[in-house]
């Protein structure tokens, strides 16, 4: 990861905010006026964009971005790991400070990051952060935060969003949706991978690539660490059958899934997916922090030249030291 020079932030900076609020607008306007409210009375000015409509959301940041760049100031994203997503790609592309106020249903980069998970304490810790630089994942054009994947899991978010729909935002309702996944029919990719030194020809269900210790630890992966050396964490799923699915998905629930052998794990900077087959150049779907894109193959997956430049609360000391 290259390193550019961090971004002047004043002591008194501004807070340029953009709260996603395309989900429910009452929500949204309490949370905008609670930010209003607190880092005001702490000096700070506050400008709030209330986005309703999701396909404002990539605009808005980027404005905001800019004025955040331009004043000195703070970008802050107010939503789940998708709306961070997309708001950090907008610092990143300025090169302007950000931090967020968390949200989501399992709400990875937040807690990975020491957020707390109530929106007036993650305010306060912002408030009291500190500005470091932070690994981002790239595939191809665009960034990633938490993970990138294609196959298998970009078809759970889909049904996970459906499911939502009907059941409501909750950790149980994605675990039902993921379950439909796993027991549907799911289609095969031949995957030409090449890292270093690695160059194999695989048949896949999913290509899964983490960039947060946190997810990475909770089901189980000794690599997770690497995260934290500057490093990808790249896992390849074998074909197998849907009870085998619904197996690996127990042993991912209960933090075992380095036991299973029908996942080849990496560990890289840079990996270069192409596809195979007659079809091999279509665009794929591809999740990432969430949110789908159809991209054109080859992939590339690869840590950002560039770090985020992140205000966060310091990590515990034990974490500090270790």
């Amino acid at each position: 990861m290259g390193m550019a020079d961090a971004p002047r932030l004043d002591a008194d900076a501004p807070w340029l905010v953009v709260v996603n609020a395309a989900s429910g607008r009452q929500e949204g306007d309490a949370i905008a006026a609670l930010i209003r409210d607190t880092v005001s009375a702490r000096g700070h000015q506050v400008s709030v964009r209330l986005v309703t409509h999701a396909e404002e959301l990539e605009q808005t940041a980027r404005q905001a971005a800019g004025q955040a760049r331009d004043r000195n100031g703070l970008l802050v994203a107010v939503g789940g790991d998708g709306t961070l997503n997309t708001v950090a790609a907008a610092a990143l592309e300025v090169g302007a400070a950000y931090s967020v106020i968390p949200g989501g249903t399992f709400n990875y980069f937040g807690r990975n990051n020491g957020f707390p998970t109530e929106p007036e304490a993650a305010i306060h810790a912002v408030l009291g952060g500190r500005l470091r630089p932070i690994q981002v994942g790239r595939v191809n054009e665009r960034i990633f935060l938490v993970n990138a994947s294609l196959g298998l899991y970009p078809q759970l978010l889909e049904d996970r969003e459906s499911f939502k729909q009907q059941w409501g935002r909750s950790r149980p309702a994605a675990w039902g949706a993921a379950l439909l996944t796993l027991l549907g029919r799911h289609r095969l990719h031949r995957l030409h991978l090449q890292s270093g030194d690695v160059d194999k020809h695989l048949l896949a269900s999913t290509l899964f690539v983490g960039n947060n210790r946190l997810q990475l630890s909770d089901i189980g992966l000794p690599e997770a660490g690497e995260v934290d050396e500057g490093q990808l964490v790249g896992l390849v799923l074998r074909p197998v059958g849907r009870l085998g699915l619904v197996r690996l998905a127990l042993q991912g629930a209960l933090g075992r899934l380095a036991d299973a052998e029908e996942i080849e794990r990496l560990v890289f900077r840079r990996l270069r997916v192409a596809q195979g087959g007659w079809w091999r150049r279509r665009q794929v779907k591809v999740a990432m922090d969430g949110e789908q894109y159809l991209m054109r193959t080859p992939l590339v997956f690869e840590v950002a030249s560039q770090p985020l430049w992140l205000v966060a609360p310091d990590p515990p000391q034990d974490e500090a030291s270790g």
